[in-house]
């Protein structure tokens, strides 16, 4: 296998198993401690704040990243950031307000680090003939950690309305080892040098050479009228990603005109959600080269009509009052298990379509620059997550 290839599969499956324990954390942490304060009511830590603090510190330190990166490369900057989460994931083993705040930070200068330099060596093992290969095969290995993540709690969860001390260790163990797993595969990564020419002759900025230099540089690339523009297109992904991370599936819980099993749906479809990243990922992996040769405005279009498609048909099954807690409403229809989870699917699926064409544009247009252009990225992204949490 060519070993930039063989990079990218590393790569892929380091982040696959990192936030396949980071995601399912997430997924679970308000439940989570909300079972850990019944236990014990002197903890008082909420997992709305976590998740608040988290993405606040991640939209902060993204300015900050192109600037370690030139110190510690992309793969020392990986290494430490999943060490971070890795940290995070422990943290419940012990759970005390203050370590669960002080992680929450940590982990957020973390993402920082380990995505800005998740995109700056993607872009050095690709060129302009294997970017959106490698972006799509990275993006589906990626959000395996979805569904794996969310069917390991499908069924660890069954039939529990409290998460006892037991149910907690194990799982919070089983994630440490996953997280762990993920860290060794990161190590396996080998330096790698971009070829002299990667894209078209637009690119005309260079890698930064010293901290504050690259902090310049990105203050300077985030002024451009090209990054302005995709900007729009960034607080997209950042907005849906919250909808469906955050809104969708608990929705789905607390409509309990869905049955018995309303609570159970909540994993499943993260599960959905998850087959349609995969799919989409893996399609837009292996139809790259016709990707780049057609454009990439069609497949953005598509993935703005199903997510159209996806948001009316939840319109009209899910009640205005499912998204606040417990409700017997229904809307327009009577609610339905099996359109809520063809939605998850459809929002998978529409977000995959966004996010490969993103992260194939920035290695391509960018990659002399692929640091900041990563950086301002998920800078953009997350802050509206910010303040929706």
């Amino acid at each position: 296998m060519e070993r930039k290839f063989l990079n990218v599969i590393l790569l892929g499956f380091g982040f696959m198993f990192v936030f396949t324990a980071f995601q399912t954390m997430g997924n679970i942490e308000k439940t989570i401690l909300d079972s850990i304060t019944q236990d014990d009511p002197g903890f008082t830590g909420d997992g709305y704040t976590s998740l608040a603090i988290i993405y606040a510190t991640l939209a902060i330190c993204n300015w900050m990243a192109p600037s370690i990166i030139s110190i510690t490369g992309p793969r020392g900057a990986m290494l430490i950031g999943a060490l971070t989460y890795l940290f995070f994931i422990v943290t419940f083993l012990f759970p005390r307000t203050w370590l669960l705040y002080v992680a929450s930070v940590l982990i957020g200068a973390g993402a920082a680090a380990i995505w800005t330099g998740q995109g700056n060596y993607l872009t050095l093992n690709s060129d302009a003939e294997t970017i959106s290969r490698n972006s799509g095969i990275f993006w589906a290995m990626l959000q395996c950690s979805l569904f794996f993540g969310n069917l390991f709690v499908f069924i660890k969860f069954q039939g529990k309305t409290h998460i006892d001390l037991e149910t907690r260790n194990v799982v919070f163990g089983a994630l440490t080892a996953v997280c762990a797993v993920g860290i060794v595969f990161i190590l396996l990564l080998r330096p790698t040098r971009r070829a002299p020419t990667i894209d078209d002759s637009e690119m005309a900025v260079s890698e930064a050479e010293g901290p504050m230099e690259a902090f310049r540089g990105a203050l300077r690339l985030f002024c451009t009228s090209d990054m302005i523009l995709l900007s729009a297109a960034f607080v997209y992904t950042g907005v849906e990603l919250s909808f469906f991370s955050g809104v969708y599936s608990p929705s789905i819980g607390f409509t309990l005109a869905m049955g018995e099993n309303a609570k159970q749906l909540v994993g499943l479809s993260g599960v959905f959600i998850g087959m349609g990243e995969v799919l989409g990922g893996a399609l837009f992996g292996i139809l790259g080269n016709k990707t780049t040769r057609w454009g990439r405005d069609p497949v953005v279009i598509m993935g703005y009509l199903i997510h159209m498609t996806s948001f009316f048909l939840i319109f009209i099954n899910l009640p205005n009052a499912a998204p606040f807690g417990d409700t017997m409403d229904t809307s327009y229809i009577t609610p339905s298990p099996y359109l809520a989870m063809f939605c998850s699917f459809l929002l998978g699926f529409g977000d995959a379509c966004y996010n490969t064409q993103i992260y194939s544009m920035l290695g391509g247009k960018y990659a002399d620059n692929s640091t900041s252009a990563f950086a301002l990225f998920k800078f953009t992204q997350v802050s509206p997550l910010t303040f929706m949490l």
